[in-house]
């Protein structure tokens, strides 16, 4: 299951490789060619030496004009040994495949973004033995899409504008157009993109919003992410009667109980904190007592 917005931010290249080169074309203006076919490849390029060099996803694409390496980084926050790593990376895939790479980095920071974007020149002023130029797909230019007609002639382009955008303010139109969108593809792939947009949102109010429009949709009961938030539902009725319980059994025995106590114990999300309190409530003679030693 898909654990991170770094891991979602690039996977979501290897469901829908052609993905990548629409939004070269759509979103950079770059004229990449149109593939003919695209495979993955191992993304390990660890050599005899004991440093592991890993890129997230690596693509080929095989175009009437060429084959092609695609190496996608999903990129966080500005890293400046990857001024090293990323030439390596590409220097080695051209030695070891014999084809041009072509470095694509994702970000959902416009910030990072702009830190990547910045030519790699290794050498001395004036003379330099390598350039790398990253091609980077960030908020500023991958389109906010929030109209469902347009998320649903390009669903795949739609969930990356989810995952870019979810932290904006347009968020939650976003989100209701993708959610119209994976409606009119497979299940199977809805499911698995409902999944990757999950995982980019950062933003509590909108990751939510996205679980209470999965929730509607009855092939999202099929993917993991519907057992995670089962389960999260489960705990949070199991916290609520604990509260209540904890309460009552106060209010049961006649003990009045202060705003101040009743507070406390509904904020408390921790079941094993409560059970104790309920406990204590048993034989407690004022509301305060619940609280002893702490």
């Amino acid at each position: 299951m898909v654990g991170s917005s770094h891991e979602a931010l690039h996977r979501i290249f290897q469901k829908d490789p052609e993905l990548l080169t629409r939004a070269l074309q759509r979103v950079l203006g770059v004229p990449f060619p149109r593939p003919t076919e695209i495979a993955a490849l191992n993304v390990d390029l660890t050599e005899i030496e004991p440093v592991e060099r890993r890129v997230d996803t690596l693509l080929r694409a095989e175009t009437d004009e060429g084959t092609y390496l695609l190496v996608v980084e999903s990129q966080g926050k500005a890293d400046e040994r990857k001024r090293g790593s990323w030439p390596y990376y590409l220097s080695y895939l051209y030695e070891k495949y014999r084809c041009e790479p072509v470095l694509i980095v994702i970000t959902q920071s416009g910030s990072t973004a702009k830190w990547a974007s910045r030519p790699i020149r290794l050498g001395f002023p004036g003379w330099h033995s390598l350039t790398v130029r990253p091609l980077v797909l960030g908020p500023d230019n991958v389109p906010v899409i929030a109209d469902e007609k347009q998320a649903e002639a390009d669903p795949t382009l739609a969930v990356l504008s989810a995952m870019t955008h979810g932290r904006g303010p347009g968020a939650m139109a976003i989100l209701e157009s993708l959610a119209s969108a994976l409606r009119t593809i497979d299940s199977d792939s809805a499911a698995v993109f409902a999944q990757f947009v999950d995982s980019c949102l950062a933003d509590p109010q909108a990751k939510q919003m996205w679980r209470d429009l999965m929730t509607a949709v009855q092939y999202f009961w099929r993917h993991p992410l519907a057992e995670q938030v089962r389960e999260e539902g489960r705990e949070q009725g199991r916290l609520q009667k604990q509260q209540e319980m904890t309460l009552r059994v106060l209010e049961w025995r006649g003990i009045p109980v202060p705003d101040a106590v009743r507070e406390r114990v509904l904020a408390c999300e921790d079941l094993d904190q409560l059970e104790v309190w309920t406990q204590r409530a048993v034989h407690a003679t004022d509301a305060a007592e619940l609280f002893t030693d702490e």
